[in-house]
């Protein structure tokens, strides 16, 4: 039982725990058991064939080896909202491995940033002490290099998702690669722009603090200066009062802007703060294009005050890390590597790609989403 001394539950609420635990008989050394067979995903406009594929390829050259037992642990920001997908695709992940593990991460964390860290790195040095080979972690920045590499140096394999810490002993990061989500969503927007001369407004992030934040932003900013457009960013945040400061702000922008507003992009859960802001300066023909699912943006793709939004994959980066986790220690580093290489952009980053999803596919996408299970 995990334990995280005086932080506990009154620190950061009620920890997630679940096992997906194997049979109640060990197999012996080198001992061949049932196969890994994956629950059969139905075909949607939305299924990410060549992801698909490659899980099946590495099934395959793990099914060529005796089966082992394993032991491992994934490590969430939290457990609710956007990681509730992540935490139900790691644990039917680990389900269909047989292997023994858990999920964690607070449902409603509290806290200050330097809090959740602390907490997350005694969780990690929790799920080492009993006796993880793989590790799962989706760290909250650069501030847990050591603690990675701690894992590391006791013999752990970590794999990274959603945010990386390129500088660690890490084996893999899995995710959305941001430079190229901030040129894809630009991209998207572009195409719906009236010609130039015109101000585009992202709604991102420009603290160093932050790399990925600061990477989907200046990718999308770089697409639309190439184009001929004026970029101005107001940074997100997800502060108390921040709704309304970032409203404001936008509001501001589109009301004085010289030259004027042509379009709105927000590269966040909270883009639909685009749409307020929009719609509180009177503006309802801006083209808004967003980031993820949140009901808040669906909602105004249904009004059609945002046309598109693009969505991580987030079931995916839940999913593969388990099924990568395994393939290190079943058939090494190298050799699953390897089999990933089509979705890999060098050679330790996985890259999970984005779902762009259009105002008028929404039930389409939500069908899509039924399917892999992962409707929040």
């Amino acid at each position: 039982m995990l334990t995280i001394g005086r932080w506990g539950i009154t620190a950061l609420g009620l920890t997630l725990m679940t096992a997906a635990c194997g049979s109640s008989g060990s197999p012996g050394e080198g001992e061949r058991v049932a196969p890994i067979q994956r629950a059969p995903t139905l075909a949607s406009e939305f299924t990410p064939a060549e992801l698909e594929e490659t899980v099946d390829n590495l099934v395959a050259e793990i099914n060529k080896n005796a089966t082992q037992p394993m032991q491992m642990a994934v490590l969430l920001k939290e457990a609710s909202g956007f990681w509730s997908t992540v935490f139900r695709a790691a644990n039917r992940a680990m389900g269909e491995l047989d292997v023994t593990g858990s999920v964690l991460g607070p449902i409603e964390p509290k806290g200050d940033d330097a809090e959740k860290v602390e907490f997350q790195n005694l969780q990690l040095e929790q799920v080492v002490a009993d006796g993880a080979e793989g590790i799962g972690i989706a760290p909250f920045g650069n501030d847990q290099t050591t603690a990675v590499d701690e894992a590391v140096a006791n013999g752990v394999a970590v794999v990274t998702l959603d945010t990386d810490v390129p500088t660690t002993k890490r084996s893999l990061h899995v995710g959305t690669l941001d430079r190229a989500a901030g040129a894809t969503a630009a991209k998207t927007l572009l195409a719906m722009l009236p010609p130039g001369p015109g101000t585009v407004v992202i709604h991102g992030y420009e603290d160093t603090g932050w790399v990925n934040g600061v990477e989907r932003t200046q990718s999308a900013a770089d697409v639309f200066e190439a184009a001929g457009y004026e970029v101005v960013v107001r940074e997100a945040s997800w502060e108390e009062a921040g709704e309304t400061e970032d409203v404001d702000w936008m509001k501001t922008q589109i009301e004085t802007a010289d030259p004027p507003v042509v379009g709105m992009m927000g590269l966040f859960n909270i883009s639909y703060r685009c749409a307020m802001a929009a719609e509180a300066a009177g503006e309802d023909d801006i083209p808004i294009v967003a980031f993820d699912f949140d009901p808040k943006t669906v909602d105004y793709m249904r009004e059609g005050r945002i046309k598109a939004t693009h969505i991580q994959r987030q079931y995916y980066q839940g999913y593969l890390v388990p099924y990568i986790l395994y393939g290190i220690k079943s058939i090494g580093l190298d050799a699953t590597r390897e089999i990933l290489a089509p979705q890999m952009v060098d050679d330790s980053r996985v890259n999970t790609g984005l779902d762009v999803v259009r105002a008028d596919k929404i039930d389409a996408y939500n069908d899509f989403l039924d399917l892999i299970g992962s409707n929040q």
